[in-house]
């Protein structure tokens, strides 16, 4: 056997054992009982009890230990009590939007296979899963724009080293200095902020806490010790102050900014950044690491936003406007030819990563849980090896032998055994043995899985809280009371508005009853709302912002509305029929515009999807829906970048950038040359 799976029957007979005896056992009752260790000298036990006890913990296991006021020994504990997931009172329609969850995430979420494990632990004894996606996950998509095939990979790498508080090494690409070089980190936290994965840690060359984008990591990331135990995380580390930072606060502070905004435009703001400064009078007042970065965001607003403080971002926003009066004068540059060999953005193959399996040990757990389950009270059961492989898809199904055998050796010591299962044409006869019944029921979802599940609710939570009629507080109340106990200080709270689960769920409404919805909606080019009446068809989730798809009978076509621009969503009494051929989606009707890049901010571009070119820069082609969202685009690129098509709105976007120049009272400032 490998020495992974010498470990895993250790740990699982190690739980058997301390559950069957309920008593206070020493390590020498340990080494004498326990599949694996009786062999070992005494120092070799030492050290692989150590490593295990510690491992088991990690995964959520509560074993439990206290020294013997007699004769100074550890006692060792695990009670099964504490070991299996209690009662958990979801109502039939909340585990089926949980289930709708994992369908609409199944494929682009890096936390696939924990949810997958969580939700067949949440659902045992229960009708299984449904074996199609409801007509809810039809309805809405999910896009991750920061997932590939390599990044569950490297999250389960990361997440085993945050767990057992292991160092890391690996290659990073710092794109701000376009330069790649090993880092040595004390990971604390993952973080997923704005459909981005992050890791937080003490860097140990820096000598300072750092966030590295996972994306950015190349190569293998891999321990940087042989040792159980590398560091222990400061008691006092938040891993929320790092989240929902604007792309101007990433980085130390270094001033603070007054930007008037305008009209409505202060209702918007309050909602997406009033976490990150405060209105007053009208005046966003938020501190600031870059000022090129609050520029493209005041430039972004095409008017809405007057730089006041600093002079220093007043002068940037005037020298950009007048580099992209500049650059759309005249005739567009011709681009130079596409670079010859165009390297993968994250540095990895272009043949995708197979799957990632989540811990062994869960599957282990849930596979055991699931056998003695399809048994009931009956001593034995004979299940199809397809439905196993249905429900364990992390499993390759010619590993599904060898799963089954791993399991047969699980024991309580003595020759007890839990489980004996045999793999027969296509066919998984079970028999319960004498202690199976012990492990009938499901284990707690470990702290991986609880993850999976705070993600879930984070990704498409308001959809779950629609889908089962249930506020997302009540779903989110039941499912932390059963993983509570864990150690969870590292994962952040799901950040999810009661605005948004309040919009989303109106309009699944609409979208299950056929009713008009009237919307107050407010749009990135304009500074007053708008009133619309409109046909809901579909949601989208594109991280992190959330899109409903319509026929728009106010304007009578196919739009699209981002949720967090809409302030209000009303269901009217009057229904409708769905248009026949209708297949709504975001910039349904869209023309493509194309923008070349200069070569200082070419690689932001590149890691966004354009193509590289010889000279350095970049091309990148874009979907456009409305000419109003491409001037700002261009003006938030402060003249870096030069729209070469449509060729007729090059003239559009100078006249703009001198107009705009006038309004934010910035046209006579000197600038640097």
């Amino acid at each position: 056997m490998s020495h992974d799976t010498d470990k895993l029957i250790r740990q699982l007979s190690l739980v058997a054992f301390l559950m069957a005896e309920r008593r206070a056992l020493t390590a020498r009752d340990v080494k004498s009982n326990v599949e694996g260790y009786s062999e070992m000298s005494d120092e070799a036990f030492a050290r692989r009890f150590y490593s295990d006890r510690a491992e088991l913990l990690s995964l959520g296991v509560p074993l439990q230990s206290q020294r013997d006021e007699f004769t100074g020994e550890e006692l060792y504990t695990l009670r099964s009590e504490q070991y299996f997931l209690p009662q958990l009172e979801l109502e039939d329609e909340e585990l089926a939007a949980l289930q709708t969850a994992f369908y609409l995430l199944e494929g682009k979420f890096a936390y696939a296979e924990p949810l997958r494990l969580a939700l067949q632990n949440l659902a045992l004894g229960r009708p299984g899963f449904v074996e199609a996606p409801t007509e809810t996950a039809s309805r809405v998509e999910v896009l991750d724009p920061d997932y590939s095939p390599e990044t569950p990979g490297r999250l389960a790498k990361l997440e085993n080293a945050i767990s057992k508080q292991r160092t890391v090494r690996f290659d990073y690409w710092s794109i701000s200095r376009d330069e790649e070089s090993e880092r040595t980190l004390n990971p604390y936290a993952l973080l997923s902020d704005n459909g981005l994965w992050y890791v937080v840690g003490h860097d140990l060359d820096r000598e300072e806490i750092r966030t590295f984008r996972v994306s950015r990591i190349r190569g293998d990331i891999k321990f940087a010790t042989r040792r159980e135990r590398d560091f222990r995380a400061p008691a006092d580390f938040d891993v929320e102050i790092y989240r929902g930072r604007p792309p101007w606060q990433i980085g130390d502070i270094v001033g603070t900014a007054r930007i008037e905004v305008r009209g409505d435009t202060a209702w918007w703001v309050r909602r997406v950044f009033g976490a990150t400064g405060r209105l007053e009078d009208g005046v966003f007042v938020t501190d600031y690491s870059s000022i090129p970065q609050l520029a493209s965001w005041v430039l972004r607003q095409n008017g809405r936003a007057v730089p006041l403080e600093p002079a220093e971002l007043k002068r940037d926003v005037a020298a950009a406007l007048r580099r992209v009066r500049e650059r759309h004068e005249g005739e567009s540059p011709r681009p130079a030819r596409e670079a010859a060999v165009a390297e993968s953005v994250d540095g990895s193959p272009d043949r995708p990563a197979g799957p990632v399996a989540p811990e062994r040990f869960a599957v282990l757990q849930a596979l055991l849980a699931y056998l003695l389950a399809a048994c009931g009270e009956e001593r034995d059961a004979e299940i199809p090896a397809s439905e196993l492989l249905e429900r364990f898809p992390s499993i390759p199904a010619e590993e599904l032998e060898e799963h089954l055998s791993l399991l047969n050796l699980v024991n309580f010591g003595g020759g007890c055994y839990t489980v004996y299962a045999e793999l027969t044409d296509g066919s998984v006869h079970v028999d319960k043995e004498l202690w199976g019944d012990t492990f009938r029921a499901a284990p707690r979802l470990t702290p991986l899985e609880a993850r999976a599940i705070r993600l879930a609710l984070e990704y498409v939570g308001p959809m779950i809280a629609a889908d089962a009629h249930t506020p997302l507080s009540r779903v989110r109340k039941k499912l932390e009371e059963t993983f509570g106990q864990f150690e969870l200080a590292r994962t952040p709270e799901p950040h999810v508005g009661t605005e948004e689960v309040d919009l989303v769920s109106r309009l699944a409404r609409g979208m299950r009853e056929r009713r008009l919805v009237e919307i107050e909606y407010q749009k990135e080019a304009d500074s007053e709302p708008s009133t619309r009446l409109v046909e809901p068809y579909s949601l989208e989730r594109q991280l992190p912002n959330w899109y409903v798809h319509t026929w728009d009978r106010t304007s009578d076509g196919a739009r699209s509305f981002r949720l967090d621009r809409m302030r209000s969503a009303k269901l009217t009494r009057e229904r409708f029929e769905a248009r026949e051929g209708f297949e709504p989606t975001r910039l349904r009707d869209a023309r493509t515009a194309k923008l070349l890049h200069d070569k200082a901010i070419a690689r932001w571009a590149i890691e966004r999807g354009a193509r590289p070119l010889a000279d350095g820069s970049a091309v990148r082609e874009i979907p456009v829906g409305s000419d109003e969202w491409l001037e700002s685009e261009v003006l938030s690129l402060r003249g870096e970048a030069v729209l070469l098509e449509p060729e007729e709105l090059r003239h559009s976007v100078a006249e703009r950038a001198r107009a705009l120049a006038k309004e934010l009272g910035v046209e006579r400032m000197r600038v640097r040359a």
